[in-house]
């Protein structure tokens, strides 16, 4: 069933959260309407979407909305515009984007406690299908309001709030972490003779297809890696190279930099 979307903030992640829920029917053009201050935003979003735009928060369409899609930034007056919500007299679901803000924070601006909240933090790989949305929800807020919604743009997995910074910074901010290996890898296909084309053809191939067998085999890591890595071969010298270095302990650091700084934005909101 499609859901009627009353976006407040229209940047890119809003942006791409309406794309893939358009594209997979979640929500029509026709009852979704997005309010951003930014007069070029309003008019690229309703000129490439056919969206109702505004500039000015409408209190007709929060009337009419069976979501509310909160994505204005942190450092925004979020707490205002949770502060109309509540004196609309509106009790719409209102979904949260807005980085390291809690739900208490909300529902204590909206005057309301028992005003239904739903917190995500959205995946960016919204238009493969892919990627993993972390959502908690208040005692009143309905798991089956926003299911359909939030799956229209990837899968999604109900955590308690308490998780929100780690899921941020280990799940949300992944990719950055296989963009990186990537990057390093068709690199060294570079460094040891391939053209560009070649080494990006091959690495996006042994990404794909290393990820299919993950999921189709069920087998640990190291299982698949002594497939490759046969007695004093090749697989193996190259294994001893990475176990040698600070692969490892690079990946696990980056992570959990990102979930430090994310926990340090929340207390900056």
């Amino acid at each position: 069933m499609t859901k009627s979307l009353y976006a407040i903030g229209g940047g890119q992640m809003v942006e791409a959260i309406i794309r893939a829920s358009l594209k997979n029917q979640a929500i029509s053009p026709e009852t979704t309407n997005v309010v951003d201050i930014s007069p070029d935003r309003v008019r690229y979003l309703a000129d490439t979407y056919h969206i109702s735009t505004s500039r000015e928060f409408q209190a007709q369409a929060l009337q009419d909305s069976d979501l509310i899609l909160l994505g204005v930034r942190p450092q925004d007056d979020w707490a205002g515009i949770s502060k109309q919500i509540g004196a609309s007299g509106q009790k719409k679901t209102i979904i949260s984007i807005v980085a390291g803000v809690t739900i208490e924070q909300l529902t204590n601006a909206i005057g309301d406690e028992d005003y239904p909240v739903v917190r995500i933090i959205p995946n960016t790989l919204t238009d493969t299908g892919f990627g993993v949305s972390g959502a908690a929800l208040n005692a009143a807020a309905k798991q089956e309001d926003v299911d359909e919604f939030l799956k229209s743009f990837g899968k999604v997995d109900y955590i308690p709030e308490k998780q929100i910074d780690i899921y941020t910074g280990y799940a949300i901010a992944g990719p950055n972490y296989i963009y990186n290996f990537y990057l390093a890898l068709t690199n060294a296909g570079v460094l040891g003779g391939l053209s560009r084309k070649q080494a990006n053809e091959i690495a996006l191939e042994n990404l794909q297809g290393a990820a299919k067998m993950l999921e189709i085999t069920g087998k640990h890591p190291y299982e698949l890696l002594d497939i490759n890595n046969s007695a004093g071969g090749v697989g193996i010298a190259a294994q001893h190279e990475l176990d040698a270095s600070d692969f490892a302990a690079g990946v696990q650091n980056a992570v959990l930099a990102a979930i430090k700084r994310t926990t340090e934005l929340g207390k900056e909101s």
